[in-house]
């Protein structure tokens, strides 16, 4: 298995291919605390965690968007008191790619400590 967590997102351009229904699959079972989701037509990883508190949960948010920032690539956030809810999709290109699945392996190493 690919070890996505040690891969550098690329900057996603308008015209790039969204993952294949086989991509998809090959990715899931690396990152299976993720769920595929549809909203709106738009495939998304979502991947849901709980806390100990709301400081914990800030502070899992913080380290999120330090690891968004370097990678150039932004979730969407849920934070709650003693939860925190995770979105990752391509925005550019309505779905998934292969940067939303680097970014949840990413993030896996971020939330596995709040479990």
């Amino acid at each position: 298995m690919t070890d996505l967590a040690s891969i550098k997102c690329e900057a996603c351009r308008p015209d790039a291919p969204k993952a294949t229904d086989e991509e998809i699959q090959n990715h899931l079972p690396i990152i299976p605390k993720w769920k595929l989701i549809e909203e709106d037509g738009i495939k998304k990883l979502k991947r849901m965690v709980k806390t100990k508190d709301f400081v914990e949960t800030m502070s899992l948010v913080n380290a999120i968007a330090d690891l968004a920032e370097s990678e150039g690539h932004h979730p969407m956030l849920l934070v709650e008191y003693s939860a925190l809810t995770v979105w990752w999709w391509s925005h550019e290109i309505k779905g998934l790619h292969l940067n939303d699945f680097i970014m949840a392996a990413k993030t896996d190493k971020i939330l596995n400590k709040a479990e």
